[in-house]
């Protein structure tokens, strides 16, 4: 449900261990923020940090929940 192009901040997975541990070993946990490279709504969601990116599928990016991140003036 993020755009393109926007940051968020990774807020919490509910996911079981497997994907939690695999996203955790990739630098993916929360409190990161993650920068939306793609975003087709049904299919694949394409996410990055630092250099690192990753697709994920639609049931997987579902269970991401990410909060967004408020600028320098406070908007």
């Amino acid at each position: 449900m993020v755009n393109p192009g926007e940051k968020v901040e990774l807020a919490e997975i509910r996911a079981g261990r497997g994907l939690s541990a695999r996203l955790a070993d990739m630098g993916f946990y929360p409190g990161v923020v993650i920068e939306v490279i793609s975003n087709f709504g049904r299919g694949p969601l394409i996410i990055a940090k630092e250099g690192i990116r990753l697709g994920l599928g639609f049931g997987m990016a579902h269970r991401i929940w990410v909060k967004a991140i408020r600028d320098e003036e406070g908007l």
